[in-house]
């Protein structure tokens, strides 16, 4: 009766807090959009997300996020350049190529590039990365997008080799053995065999990588140079939505039309990364079904 009686207690308190859960995350999108749709009554949904000015204080304001949206696709598209041949590549080693010891020691260490705090990526950006961008590319100023594709590609690494990884090591042994059996070797195996079993896996990983990449704010805030100008080059200074409402939120008057577009600019980051997620999430339930 006891050992019932705990079980059921320690399954309540589980279930408390996955309700706990839902209840924050059911909050944080009520806040958003109770305080993000009030601006669709100074300016239309397509004026917003393709207008291509953004100047909240000028009067009238214009509060089109284009040259947002496009700055944080090109800096997320340069750090994917980067990040998905690095990540995935990574995986095959730690998972095909590297011995036991050697595997023990380098996935734990890709790993804490997780850990590292975003502003110190951002002012190693600053200090170190920028300048070198700048004197190697005989550009004026080093802080543009190019700079924050590398920061934020590298901080996209240990998702992509991590989940890779784990969705490389998944593919069941059967498969490599009857690759084997029919004369080919360990390389043309990984090539034909494992990556293609583990397909579903590592687009999950670089659909996560994504999502970590354009959620990503400090860095971008410090690095891309912060013009809200819409680029036509990885050399040219951008600014991110995320670094939009960093920069600007401490500025604003609570309620003004200012205010309301951030949260707004707010309601389309958590929709892109709400799909990024669904997605990733749709990927991995059909990898699964696929090996098993």
């Amino acid at each position: 009766m006891r050992r019932a009686q705990k079980e059921n207690l320690i399954r309540g308190f589980f279930c408390l807090f996955a309700l706990l859960s839902i209840f924050f995350l059911s909050g944080i999108v009520i806040v958003l959009f109770k305080e993000g749709l009030p601006i669709f009554k100074d300016t239309s949904l397509g004026e917003f997300l393709f207008g291509k000015f953004w100047y909240p204080t000028y009067e009238p304001p214009d509060f089109g996020i284009l040259p947002l949206l496009l700055g944080s696709l090109w800096v997320t598209l340069g750090a994917l350049i980067i990040a998905v041949p690095l990540g995935v590549a990574g995986a095959l080693y730690i998972s095909e190529a590297a011995s036991p010891k050697i595997k023990e020691f380098i996935k734990p260490v890709i790993e804490l590039l997780a850990g590292i705090p975003s502003v110190v990526y951002g002012f190693f950006g600053m200090v170190v990365v920028a300048p070198l961008v700048a004197k190697i590319f005989n550009l004026p100023v080093g802080l543009n997008a190019f700079t924050a594709s590398m920061l934020l590609g590298i901080m996209a690494i240990p998702t992509i080799t991590s989940i890779s990884e784990d969705a490389i090591s998944a593919v069941p042994e059967s498969f490599k053995e009857a690759s084997y059996a029919l004369g080919a070797n360990k390389w043309e195996t990984t090539a034909k065999v494992t990556l293609p079993a583990a397909v579903g896996g590592i687009s999950t990983a670089i659909i996560l990588g994504m999502a970590r990449v354009i959620g990503e704010t400090m860095t971008v805030l410090m690095v891309a140079g912060g013009a809200v100008v819409i680029p036509h080059s990885f050399f040219e200074p951008v600014r991110t939505m995320t670094a939009t409402i960093a920069a600007e939120m401490g500025e604003t008057v609570a309620g003004s039309a200012h205010f309301h577009a951030l949260f707004a600019i707010a309601i389309v980051l958590f929709v892109i990364t709400l799909s990024f997620n669904i997605i990733a999430d749709l990927l991995a339930q059909r990898f699964r079904r696929r090996l098993g």
